[in-house]
């Protein structure tokens, strides 16, 4: 097989009167992180609730540490996706962002909806008390 980079995705190479057709590198790559999706993904938005299984090795041990906050944001999409939780643990703000398709992500679990109109809710870290909150969405 004779590898010949920049050539269009449609573009045929011809060699030895054989004609092939190359794949563009973002062909390869799409097949390569579509195998590394989890089929099972709750769908959850920006703004909900959600309670993160996350699975935690020590040694030979393994455990299940799980972490409730707000969604504050999503970026990025396919097999990149990841997802920034955060909440407020004793009157400090902690955040924890995962791969959303990650395997240390057991488990995703919705809480409750949430009422938000923008993307990033990057201006609840500078909120404290019930300023913090999110509307819960009503169906």
């Amino acid at each position: 097989m004779v590898l010949c980079y920049g050539l269009r995705q449609y573009e045929v190479l011809r060699t030895s009167n054989i004609i092939k057709e190359v794949h563009t590198m973002n062909d390869i790559i799409k097949n390569i992180e579509a195998a590394q999706l989890k089929e099972t993904v709750p769908e959850f938005h920006v703004g909900d609730t959600v309670k993160v299984y996350n699975k935690i090795k020590e040694g030979t041990r393994e455990r299940i540490q799980v972490f409730e906050g707000t969604v504050i944001k999503r970026q990025n999409g396919g097999a990149r996706e990841t997802f920034t939780v955060r909440k407020n643990s004793n009157g400090i703000g902690v955040e924890k962002t995962w791969p959303l398709h990650s395997p240390s992500v057991d488990n995703i679990e919705v809480v409750r909806r949430g009422k938000v109109r923008r993307a990033k809710l990057n201006y609840l870290r500078d909120r404290v008390g019930k300023a913090a909150k999110v509307k819960e969405l009503v169906k």
